[in-house]
């Protein structure tokens, strides 16, 4: 028993490699491993919480769940984007901790090969620092974000409510 029980375990994380959830943020199209994602919702009421850093917008109740939530175009230092109807916050489990990342639209989940996904190129260490590899999807890149990294230590002690 316990052996297909492992096996499954096998098979689960297998059908999940290589596919990533799309997400833009202006012009620029990002990737974030499926494995991480728990749920897509639409942007909810946000509680400030004071003295976090600007990227982290404050807290959300998710069916009584507090979760924090990070504006993903803050984080990388672009400019602040007024939410619509069509910003999303995308719920990831990071480090035993969930997180909110809030993203200008959600595209699709598309499946990239470890073939067609590049390093990132050692440009600025700053801005490259969250991307774990570029993505080749025809003739379009898609950034693919390294989600360990989108929090710093300092971070997550500072939102680690629970």
């Amino acid at each position: 028993m316990g052996e297909n029980m492992e096996q499954s375990v096998f098979e689960q994380e297998d059908t999940q490699r290589g596919r990533f959830l799309t997400f833009t943020l202006g012009r620029e199209s990002y990737g974030i491993e499926i494995r991480y994602v728990t749920e897509i919702i639409g942007i909810q009421q946000i509680t400030e919480v004071p003295e976090l850093p600007e990227y982290i917008r404050g807290i959300i109740n998710l069916r009584g769940k507090i979760i924090p939530v990070m504006d993903v175009r803050l984080r990388f230092k672009k400019d602040f984007r007024e939410y619509n109807d069509r910003t999303c916050v995308i719920v990831i489990d990071i480090s035993d901790l969930s997180i909110g990342l809030i993203v200008d639209s959600v595209s699709e989940v598309i499946s990239i090969p470890d073939s067609e996904i590049v390093v990132p190129p050692e440009m600025n260490k700053d801005s490259s620092k969250y991307i774990k590899g570029i993505g080749k999807v025809g003739s379009e890149v898609k950034l693919l974000l390294d989600c360990e990294r989108l929090l710093n230590e300092d971070d997550i002690e500072n939102i680690s409510l629970n």
